[in-house]
């Protein structure tokens, strides 16, 4: 297939021969087990079908694997059954005991609790820090530091790195990078382009866009992943064909989607800037975001995820708040058709009140009737203007 355009590798890319029948939907092959032709054969380790048993690797899973190497500029995906073993599969495979990891400390929770609590039982130390500027990696670096990992934008707070300055810091230093870049997907941001070693995704979240698959995905160069690839034959997490079918699914529309989720997120977060109640909109898209120049730098558009500060009220006002929308229902995850919120206090109330933090998922829905509710929610909270 001869294109440069995305949209159209996302659809056609590595299907030239998986249409048996003319079907234009290429198949899933559902096994758990690929048989050898002769005895010669299995004792030689050599399938003449290149494939023996689904968890090391299946036609279907790899279909979403060359894709998303594709389009995120790297020689070589590997999909989990999720975002965690996605990445729990690229940080084992890349440190050895006595190593140390520098990582933000904004990163997604369980990623947190990977380096603080497991890690530190393999020998392997971890340092968390803000992560704003290049030289706060460079005070962190020991002689021992294996690993730099990345989440930019970050949970909850979408604080960015510079994913250039830290990727040439660390290849000076013979230090591996892994980012996860699920809030901006490849449409959107280029770490291998930056020089990151390694990128991972939640493909949960925007790839599989329909909220009906848990999955994960680490891409980089061919010889840091065929250690990701051990890593993970060992560890089991391979995504079935089943999910992988959908995730090629899904991918089909990304760009499309990202497109409406990006104008979606900008409409409602603009607009909340200027709400009552609210105190401060986190989204790297906005000229008010601290390191907005740093993302146009290295990012060509933005996710629909981010959070709102409300200013401090008593924890009846944000319960009526998020418990008045009709729009947004409350869940954890992200990333498919169907806005979601969830939110959390942020410090012990004073006088009866405290901030809270709300992190909003913009969906496909008109984006009118998404800021009517939260309109009429911070309504409920804080009265009419």
């Amino acid at each position: 297939m001869n294109s440069d355009h995305l949209n159209t590798q996302l659809l056609h890319w590595g299907e030239e021969e998986e249409h048996p029948f003319g079907a234009v939907v290429p198949p899933i092959i559902q096994t758990s087990l690929f048989t050898y032709p002769d005895i010669q054969a299995r004792l030689s380790e050599f399938n003449p079908h290149g494939y023996d048993y689904t968890r090391s690797g299946n036609p279907t899973t790899e279909l979403a694997e060359r894709k998303i190497a594709l389009i995120e500029g790297a020689d070589r995906a590997l999909c989990c059954g999720s975002g965690m073993g996605a990445i729990t599969c690229a940080v084992m495979a890349m440190v050895n005991q006595g190593d140390h990891v520098i990582s933000i400390k904004t990163a997604y929770p369980p990623t947190l609790r990977l380096m603080n609590e497991y890690l530190p039982r393999y020998g392997v130390t971890t340092t968390l820090i803000d992560g704003f500027t290049v030289e706060e990696f460079e005070q962190a670096c020991q002689p021992n530091t294996r690993l730099i990992y990345l989440e930019t934008p970050s949970s909850m707070f979408f604080h960015l790195q510079d994913l250039k300055g830290i990727a040439d810091l660390a290849k000076a230093r013979d230090i591996v990078t892994i980012v996860d870049n699920s809030w901006a997907t490849p449409l959107f941001q280029k770490p291998a382009a930056l020089g990151i070693d390694l990128v991972v995704h939640s493909a949960t979240k925007y790839m599989s866009g329909h909220s009906d698959i848990i999955a994960g995905v680490v891409a980089g160069s061919s010889a840091l992943m065929e250690r990701v690839n051990h890593a993970r034959n060992t560890f089991g997490p391979t995504l079935d064909p089943f999910a992988a079918w959908l995730l090629i699914r899904g991918l089909r529309t990304l760009d499309v989607r990202m497109e409406r989720h990006q104008k979606n997120g900008l409409q409602v977060a603009s607009w909340l800037e200027t709400q009552p109640g609210v105190k401060q909109v986190n989204h790297p898209g906005l000229n008010s975001h601290p390191q907005y120049e740093l993302g146009r730098q290295q990012m060509s558009g933005y996710g629909s995820l981010f959070s709102v500060e409300l200013t401090p009220c008593a924890d009846e006002q944000a319960h009526a708040f998020v418990n008045s929308l009709r729009l947004f229902r409350i869940g954890c995850s992200w990333g498919g058709f169907e806005s979601l919120v969830l939110g959390w206090p942020m410090r012990e109330p004073e006088a009866g009140k405290r901030p809270w933090l709300f992190r909003l998922f913009i969906g496909l829905e008109h984006p009118e009737d998404l800021m009517r509710d939260l309109e009429q929610g911070l309504q409920k909270a804080f009265g009419s203007r």
